[in-house]
C-alpha cells in the first residue's frame, strides 16, 4: 500500500474513533462536571500565549474535507513562487481556497473545542475567516535562499525565524511597520508527521513583552497613525528581551488536534531535525490569521 493511501486510511480510522469518543463523552457529560477544560485552556493561553487542543472529531471532519484543496494548492502552478529555500518550504500564504465561513469545497465550516474557545474566551464569534496559509516543510529545511543575506539565513536556522505576525518589512531598508491586525493564529495539522519535522515554536509569555514595547512606542499617537511609524528598533529590542527571558517551546500536533497562539506571541518554525519523518505531503499545517479588529484592540485586548 502506498504511503498516501495509508495516510488516507489512517485519517478515516481516526475520524471514526474520534466520533465514537466524542459521542460517548457527550452522553457522559455529568462525569466531567468537576473539570472545566475551557478554563484550563484559558489560563494557559493568557499566561503562556498559546494552548493545544486534543483530538476532536468535528475538527477532523474539516481536515478531511480540506485536505484535497490543500494538496491542490501545493500543486497549483500559480503558487510556484511560494516554494522557497531550495524546495524545502512551501510558504503557501492564503493558498487554501476556503470560503469566508472557513468551509472548503462544500464541506462543513470549522467546528470543535478550539472554535468554541475562540468564541467564548477571545470573544470572537462573528468574523470572516481569511484564506488559510498552507505551510509545508520538507526534509532539509532550511537551505540558503538566493538573495537572502547570510545573517537572515543564520537567524532562520538559529532562532527559528522568530517573528510577530503583522509587522511587515517595507522600503529599501526593510523597516518594520504594523500593517495587519490578526485576532489569533490557529494551526491545524493536515497530515501525520514526526515531532521533529520543523515544529511550530513559541516563546512563552512573550506576548506581554511585545505588548509593553508597542504600547510604549505608540504612546501619544492615534491608532490610525501607528502603521506609519517605523517600529523596527522597538521590535528588535523586545525580541531580544523575549529570547533572554522566555522559555522556547516546540509544539507538535496530529490531525484532529489544533494549537492556538496569541496574536502578539513571538513564534517561528524550527529547522527539520535529522531523522524526522513525514509522508509525501511533508509537514503540512494550515494556519488561519483572520483580521478581527483594528490596531487598538490588536494591542490592548487580552
Amino acid at each position: 500500500m502506498s504511503t498516501a493511501l495509508f495516510q488516507q486510511g489512517s485519517l478515516a480510522i481516526r475520524s471514526v474513533v474520534l466520533s465514537v469518543i466524542y459521542n460517548l463523552c457527550s452522553s457522559l457529560g455529568s462525569a466531567h462536571d468537576s473539570i472545566d477544560p475551557m478554563s484550563n485552556h484559558a489560563q494557559h493561553f493568557f499566561e503562556h500565549g498559546w494552548c493545544r487542543f486534543d483530538a476532536d472529531a468535528r475538527l477532523l471532519r474539516w481536515v478531511e474535507s480540506a485536505l484535497p484543496a490543500a494538496r491542490a494548492a501545493r500543486a497549483d502552478a500559480h503558487h510556484a513562487h511560494w516554494l522557497r529555500y531550495q524546495g524545502t518550504w512551501f510558504a503557501g500564504v492564503n493558498a487554501l481556497a476556503n470560503h469566508a465561513d472557513s468551509s472548503v469545497d462544500g464541506g462543513e465550516p470549522l467546528q470543535g473545542e478550539v472554535i468554541d474557545f475562540i468564541a467564548a474566551e477571545l470573544e470572537l464569534g462573528a468574523f470572516e475567516w481569511d484564506r488559510a496559509q498552507v505551510s509545508i516543510c520538507y526534509p532539509g529545511y532550511p537551505q540558503p535562499m538566493p538573495g537572502e543575506s547570510a545573517g537572515r539565513t543564520r537567524y532562520r536556522r538559529e532562532r527559528d525565524a522568530a517573528h510577530v505576525d503583522g509587522l511587515l518589512r517595507e522600503g529599501p531598508g526593510q523597516r518594520r511597520h504594523l500593517r495587519e491586525y490578526h485576532g489569533f493564529i490557529l494551526g491545524i495539522p493536515m497530515v501525520e508527521f514526526d515531532a521533529g519535522a520543523s515544529p511550530f515554536i513559541v516563546w512563552e509569555g512573550s506576548q506581554e513583552i511585545m505588548r509593553a514595547a508597542f504600547a510604549a512606542r505608540f504612546a501619544g499617537l492615534e491608532p490610525t497613525q501607528w502603521g506609519e511609524e517605523d517600529i523596527t528598533d522597538a521590535y528588535h529590542a523586545a525580541r531580544a528581551e523575549a529570547f533572554a527571558r522566555c522559555k522556547r517551546v516546540e509544539i507538535h500536533a496530529r490531525p484532529g488536534e489544533a494549537f492556538l497562539a496569541h496574536r502578539l506571541l513571538l513564534h517561528g518554525m524550527a529547522p527539520w531535525r535529522e531523522g524526522a519523518r513525514a509522508g509525501p505531503d511533508g509537514r503540512m499545517i494550515c494556519y488561519f490569521r483572520p483580521a478581527t479588529f483594528g490596531p487598538w484592540k490588536w494591542l490592548h485586548n487580552r
